[in-house]
């Protein structure tokens, strides 16, 4: 029983393993899709969505039948719960990528990105597939001190987020304020892609210490009055579109 216990949580870890993988081969495919305006990139994350979907509806029901019919204490009780908590983890991860694919895909055929930030946005792709990648591999063997490291690249992805605010507030903008919107959304779907991953790794060092490491802040510092300044910018365009539809709803209603 103990030798058929033990083979099912070593398949419940490479089934995660497996779904962080395919987070990150769809991130690495989002990008792509961002940066080149690549539709059928785009449509292939999305419809990838769905296996990610299925891995974590199996792989969660496997971790509770594993807590029903193991009845696991100690130790083995915290790789069974950590494994659930980890699924959840992975399954945002996916869906990250998907969020990505999906305004390629509303704003094709034309760029999502002004090339001002196409930089800016290559990099964290960048950073974010080898946090995924690293998570990955961190899944496999269990080894804290690799997955202490991840915290510290997680950095790059946060300082690459407040520079966007920096472009989006403090210099001139003259792309618009869809572009802005999506220019902010896009910056936080990557950073929470890169937290994702460092959760993963946290998670994987309690299973191997039984203790909790830091965990990264949820947000990055971006001062407040840059968001202030996003937000005054957004309302005051919104303002003018409904002024030159004519009434103070608009008249030509935009939905």
């Amino acid at each position: 029983m103990r030798v058929v216990f033990s083979e099912e949580l070593a398949d419940l870890a490479t089934s995660m393993a497996r779904m962080c993988s395919l987070a990150t081969d769809d991130m690495e495919l989002a990008t792509h899709a961002l940066l080149q305006v690549d539709l059928v990139a785009a449509e292939r994350v999305l419809e990838s969505t769905s296996e990610m979907d299925r891995m974590a509806v199996e792989t969660e029901e496997r971790g509770f039948a594993l807590l029903a019919l193991q009845a696991p204490v100690a130790r083995d009780l915290r790789q069974v719960v950590t494994s659930i908590q980890l699924v959840q983890d992975l399954s945002r991860m996916g869906a990250l990528a998907g969020h990505v694919a999906k305004i390629v895909r509303r704003r094709h055929p034309e760029s999502v990105l002004p090339e001002p930030v196409n930089g800016y946005f290559a990099e964290m792709g960048r950073v974010a597939v080898s946090l995924g990648r690293a998570a990955t591999e961190v899944l496999l063997n269990r080894d804290p001190e690799q997955a202490a490291t991840l915290a510290e690249q997680d950095d790059a992805v946060d300082d690459l987020r407040r520079h966007l605010f920096t472009l989006l507030t403090v210099r001139e903008w003259k792309w618009g304020v869809a572009a802005a919107v999506d220019v902010t959304l896009l910056g936080r779907y990557y950073e929470r892609f890169a937290d994702h991953a460092v959760e993963v790794a946290q998670r994987v060092i309690f299973l191997a210490t039984g203790e909790y490491a830091a965990s990264p802040e949820d947000d990055p510092q971006i001062p407040e009055s840059s968001s202030e300044e996003l937000v005054r910018r957004f309302n005051q365009a919104d303002r003018d579109l409904r002024g030159r539809l004519g009434g103070p709803d608009g008249s030509g209603r935009i939905a």
